[in-house]
């Protein structure tokens, strides 16, 4: 679920908060934190109004997947986030 955070991203770029990273395996098995993965969804928390041409396709809210090394990772009131262009986003799940 979005929240509301009180930066306003510039052109095509998207506020998303990471989800969570995996705790568990699908068998049971806890992952330790040195082997834990980057997650590589997360929730859109605010978008840009676009490139003059470019609308934005996403909006606040939309479950998006991203690309692994994506974004820039910013830390706003104790709450990590990533700054990222909308370019950047595969697809909304």
């Amino acid at each position: 679920m979005a929240t509301n955070v009180n930066i306003t991203p510039l052109h095509d770029r998207v506020i998303v908060k990471p989800a969570p990273a995996e705790e568990k395996t699908a068998g049971g098995i806890i992952i330790p934190d040195t082997a834990k993965e980057k997650p590589q969804r997360g929730t859109v928390v605010a978008a840009g109004p676009g490139k003059k041409d470019e609308p934005m396709t996403v909006k606040s809210g939309d479950s998006i997947l991203y690309g692994k090394y994506a974004g820039t990772e910013v830390t706003f009131e104790g709450v990590d986030y990533l700054i990222m262009r909308e370019s950047d986003i595969l697809a909304v799940i």
